[in-house]
């Protein structure tokens, strides 16, 4: 599992799955022969992406960033329609670390989308339960009132399964929560009404997960927004505040969907200047 310091916080990738989405929706109006340069397809038009959430740990306290894909939650239909080709392994991941589920204080989420909140619930037996049972769910307010009452476009991807048994264990907040020293969820809109980024600033390192404004390394340019976003002028106001700002102070870039690297330093002109590979098993 690859792993990045940031000051006081270690922060380690988990396996949480791997989903094969459509190229086109994932760059929007992007033509192929430009984002192909970037980010290779299959022959089905469907590019790999990661559903790996990251354990942040520091201060004697345990956080993860999203929840993977999950298991044994989708359908036939929904695997395949979602190229899913590995589900979560999450426990395993943090076994290998000695810590379980149980161990996780806080979870903290950018976004509901399922591919991001499928792995928030488990199933115990035929009973849907809270996967981590002792965690605070951090969401923003707007974005986990559209989860239970979504509009004909958003219930696609708002699933009852993935808040009703975790509802008692959320907390919510308008505009921005300070998780902990140095570390702030941001409320942005663009990709759902509700979306927000984490930023993480300690020890003289800076590091922005942009969450879905930027899933992957490919989507640096500020234009190159998703088909799936909501408010696709929102994403890229907001790629305009937050990319230029983390570059100019030489920020780490994360990630929790992008295939090939998990963190990235980039320059003015989207020159990747370091980066921590995923460590792509053969």
């Amino acid at each position: 599992m690859e792993q990045l310091k940031i000051g006081r916080y270690t922060l380690t990738w988990l396996d949480g799955g791997v989903t094969h989405m459509d190229g086109g929706a994932m760059f929007g109006v992007v033509p192929k022969p430009l984002w192909s340069k970037k980010y290779p397809s299959n022959d089905k038009n469907q590019i790999e992406l990661r559903t790996d959430p990251i354990l942040i740990q520091g201060d004697g306290k345990n956080r993860i960033v999203e929840s993977g894909i999950g298991n044994e939650k989708l359908t036939d239909k929904e695997r395949r329609n979602y190229g899913v080709t590995a589900e979560s392994r999450i426990h395993e991941s943090l076994a290998a670390l000695h810590l379980t589920t149980g161990d996780i204080d806080e979870v903290l989420m950018t976004h509901m989308h399922f591919d991001h909140a499928n792995g928030l619930t488990r199933y115990n037996g035929d009973q849907l339960v809270s996967t981590f049972e002792n965690a605070v769910i951090w969401v923003s307010q707007v974005e986990w009132d559209e989860m239970r009452s979504p509009n004909i476009r958003s219930r696609n991807t708002y699933w009852q399964q993935n808040w009703q048994p975790i509802q008692e264990q959320v907390q919510t907040f308008t505009t921005e929560k300070q998780v902990a020293p140095g570390m702030a969820l941001h409320h942005t809109g663009g990709h759902s009404d509700g979306h927000c980024l984490l930023s993480i600033e300690s020890g003289g390192e800076k590091l922005i997960h942009m969450a879905d404004l930027m899933p992957t390394h490919a989507h640096f340019n500020v234009l190159w927004v998703l088909a799936y976003d909501d408010y696709p002028m929102t994403s890229i106001q907001q790629k305009q505040k937050w990319l230029p700002k983390g570059i100019e102070d030489e920020a780490w870039f994360a990630f929790y969907h992008d295939a090939f690297y998990r963190a990235i330093k980039i320059d003015q002109s989207g020159h990747i200047i370091d980066k921590i590979e995923r460590i792509r098993s053969s």
